[in-house]
């Protein structure tokens, strides 16, 4: 390990000179490329550096209890010593985190897609919530929300929406959304009390890049036609609604959210080429051995992951056994506490892999 860190540090080092290079000034690809790489070694190194520090007083207080110290002072030493050495385990540990493969996808921004699903106009209220909890989560992380398309119902909710998040490593931390939600609550309209369970689906799909995904135009059919909104009502006598069908994998996206045809072909092109990286990346994930599959979920849509109990103000995440009282603050978008524990799992599982 201590190998490849030399090599990552040297790596650093390298980046900090081509940043300074006005060849590279001038080119804005390899200007990008470069701060993106360096900024992902940051953390690693700077952990490393600290790591070497801390080995290297440790050396030197262990020779000196070689030199004829008087009692007091070897007590020092030892208790120098015994503090450095928790130190050195502490960054050994925080290292191999670090130095755990990371999914290629987790810098990406995002395209996330609520649909409510079992349960009718209750679960349209329920993939409401959850689009509200994403966009309050994403506020607190300084990220950006742009909804692309949406079609609401007569009682406020969403049939489905669909939004892009951009912001550092928001792929990192919002892949975990991926999966079934299931809601237990007494609905408005029930006027007998009783505890109706619905569910919604969400699907989190990494933005691809042109370079990542080849799209022909020749394989896209475009068709256009006037927007509407909840009901069937129509909202603008414009042609302005774009649909978009990648004829080569059946992938269909629509999008009308905005009043111009070309930014709804815009956007809708975002959402088609992300979900055709999806369809690819999945047919490569089917092929590799089940049982490397992580222990916080398969990513399966279909996946039920966690529950909403509103009587007893309850959230629990199947995949980790984690129940937390913090209903209310869930849904306002303090999140941390559930990603952090899924993400803490994922890393566990990855080392333990490494040590089979």
């Amino acid at each position: 390990m201590i190998e490849r860190l030399q090599t990552l540090e040297d790596r650093y080092e390298k980046l900090n000179e081509l940043l300074s290079d006005p060849e590279v000034i001038s080119d804005t690809n390899k200007l990008r490329e470069y701060s993106k790489e360096q900024s992902g070694l940051e953390e690693t190194v700077t952990n490393y550096r600290e790591y070497k520090e801390v080995a290297e007083q440790l050396d030197d207080a262990k020779a000196m209890l070689k030199d004829n110290l008087d009692d007091d002072m070897t007590e020092m030493v030892k208790e120098e010593i015994s503090e450095l050495s928790q130190q050195k385990t502490d960054l050994e540990e925080k290292l191999k985190v670090l130095m755990l493969p990371s999914d290629p996808n987790d810098d990406k921004n995002v395209i996330v897609e609520i649909r409510g699903a079992a349960g009718g106009d209750e679960a349209a209220l329920f993939a409401g919530d959850l689009y509200r909890m994403y966009a309050r989560y994403a506020e607190s992380q300084g990220w950006k929300i742009d909804v692309i398309e949406s079609t609401s119902n007569e009682v406020g909710g969403y049939k489905e929406i669909i939004f892009m998040i951009k912001g550092d490593r928001a792929y990192s931390k919002m892949k975990f959304e991926n999966g079934a939600h299931r809601v237990q609550r007494v609905p408005e309209t029930e006027s007998g009390g009783r505890i109706h369970t619905s569910t919604a689906t969400v699907a989190v799909l990494p933005e691809a890049e042109e370079v990542e995904v080849e799209i022909h135009d020749k394989d896209i059919r475009v068709d256009t036609f006037a927007s509407s909104g909840p009901g069937g009502q129509s909202v603008n006598t414009t042609m302005s609604a774009v649909r978009l069908t990648h004829e080569p994998t059946g992938i269909v996206v629509s999008c009308q959210d905005e009043k111009s045809q070309i930014k709804n072909k815009e956007k809708a092109m975002k959402v088609l080429r992300a979900r055709v990286y999806d369809k690819f990346q999945r047919e490569e994930q089917a092929k590799l051995d089940e049982t490397r599959k992580s222990a916080v979920g398969t990513g399966d849509r279909s996946e039920r992951i966690r529950t909403y109990n509103f009587p007893q103000s309850r959230v629990s995440d199947h995949r980790i056994g984690l129940t937390l009282q913090k209903l209310d603050q869930i849904l306002q978008g303090n999140m941390d506490e559930i990603l952090d524990a899924l993400l803490m799992e994922e890393q566990a599982k990855k080392l333990e892999a490494i040590g089979e």
